[in-house]
């Protein structure tokens, strides 16, 4: 495999069930030690276009190249892939040694060889301690470690994650979600993670595919999609809470809106734009309140309709006019329902969407 060669390329893949098209002409390339995540809501088919690199789902058009080789009908023992599924599916009888070891023995390596590649998972999944147990012994976590270790011990080239960390709770969540992007640090093999959590997707993530209708919608960094969404739908995915719009038509470098007239000055547009009903968008993190509205090229007075302290942060829905929207202030904010509250922001930040075809312009 040269260099300049993709981990894995997806070329023109497509997928249907009878008259149903699942996924429809996918281009992807992942080069080598990417970790991408594949992100969408429920029904997008990222979980299916995971299943069909695995090769756990026959492609109705298409190829999957995985290290320079054609794999698109080759039995996914025969793709160099290791696959960590949403449910654990250990062995309830066995320990966590004989999970970790019944791949391998079934595929005759040497004991040996078997017992130098347990070590090694153990060690690097910190599950040493837990060899001797079984999975009912476990906690959630604990087996999801086990589960992971059981891909990481075929020494492959790619790691599959279907939703691992979808049945723990929050806390957990984010501690494993550490210890994935730590482990792809160290080890530097090509991961491709599915999930609909995009806290996930943001900080494990080196790209990100954003999937909708088994389409992929942008495939660039997390602060590319954060800072320059491609159309409405990623922009309105990503952020929590959701970017705030407001209804409205572009021309002659202003957004005439009920709110009235805002200059676009310092706002870069993806091409030339005249008389286009549009969607002015702001993230509440981009707008400020109080004397530094102010200083603002932008300033609206709003009236404070709903208070969210969450400690690091706090949350306010106002309203202006008849436009609500949400605010990120300092978490030692005092703020209280129905006070007057000035905000502004810099039309530089907003995001200006298409109303028709919800294409960025």
């Amino acid at each position: 495999m040269t260099r300049t060669e993709p981990s894995i390329s997806i070329k023109n893949l497509k997928l249907s069930f009878g008259a149903v098209e699942v996924l429809k002409n996918l281009n992807i390339d992942v080069e080598q030690g990417e970790f991408i995540v594949l992100l969408g809501s429920s029904g997008c088919g990222k979980s299916t276009l995971l299943n069909c690199i695995a090769g756990l789902l026959d492609v109705t058009d298409g190829q999957i190249h995985i290290g320079g080789r054609n794999v698109t009908w080759e039995e996914p023992s025969k793709r160099g892939i290791g696959m960590v599924f949403q449910s654990y599916a250990l062995y309830p009888q066995m320990t966590v040694e004989g999970n970790l070891a019944f791949g391998l023995k079934n595929a005759g390596l040497p004991k040996h060889e078997i017992k130098e590649k347990i070590a090694h998972a153990a060690k690097v999944l910190q599950i040493e301690p837990l060899l001797k147990r079984k999975p009912g012994a476990l906690s959630g976590g604990q087996r999801q470690r086990v589960a992971i270790g059981r891909a990481l011990v075929r020494d492959v080239d790619v790691f599959l994650f279907d939703e691992p960390l979808s049945n723990l709770d929050a806390k957990l969540r984010a501690d494993l979600r550490v210890e994935i992007k730590q482990l792809h640090a160290t080890l530097g093999n090509t991961m491709i993670y599915v999930t609909h959590d995009q806290v996930e997707a943001m900080t494990l993530a080196d790209r990100i595919a954003i999937m909708r209708g088994g389409h992929v919608l942008q495939f660039a960094s997390p602060h590319e999609i954060y800072n320059h969404p491609s159309c409405l739908y990623v922009a309105q995915f990503i952020g929590s809470p959701s970017m705030n719009f407001i209804e409205g038509t572009v021309t002659e470098g202003q957004f005439a809106s009920d709110l009235g007239n805002i200059a676009l000055e310092g706002y870069a547009f993806a091409g030339d734009v005249s008389m286009a009903p549009a969607l002015f968008g702001i993230r509440p993190e981009h707008i400020v309140s109080g004397a530094e509205a102010e200083t603002m090229p932008v300033r609206l007075d709003s009236t404070v309709e709903l208070v969210e302290p969450l400690g690091s942060d706090t949350l306010a829905r106002v309203t202006v006019g008849n436009q609500a929207m949400w605010v990120r202030l300092d978490g030692q904010a005092t703020i209280r329902r129905g006070q007057a509250l000035p905000i502004g922001f810099s039309p530089s930040r907003a995001h200006l969407f298409d109303k028709t075809s919800e294409a960025r312009l």
